[in-house]
């Protein structure tokens, strides 16, 4: 497989996610404050909730139904409820395009 264009680097909104849908798979895209962009899935693992409407702070992403905020890096979550990771993805960066393999994961 190969990476899928899902946006322009120029539309992401710094401390903001973004829900795209690769493949069928829902994967929240962000750029954080330090200009890193960092795609991990979308579906909070402690319920079915989206976690690009939630809050984006340094490296998390805080769900904003129960809390849990995830680590970005990893996909870890760093306090309860939620106790499972989300995958972590590969970003490309190709000019202005963002990349993303649904298939290919981040190994941490």
């Amino acid at each position: 497989m190969t990476a899928t264009r899902v946006c322009a680097l120029s539309e992401l909104e710094q401390d903001a996610a973004r829900r795209f849908e690769v493949e069928g798979v829902p994967i929240a895209v962000v750029l954080d404050s330090n200009g890193e962009v960092h795609a991990i899935g979308d579906t909070c693992t402690h319920g079915d909730i989206s976690l690009s409407e939630g809050f984006v702070e340094g490296e998390t992403l805080e769900c904003w139904a129960h809390g849990s905020a995830f680590s970005l890096l990893t996909g870890r979550p760093l306090n309860l409820p939620a106790y499972e990771p989300v995958p972590v993805y590969v970003v490309e960066i190709d000019g202005d395009d963002v990349l993303i393999d649904p298939n290919l994961k981040k190994e941490v």
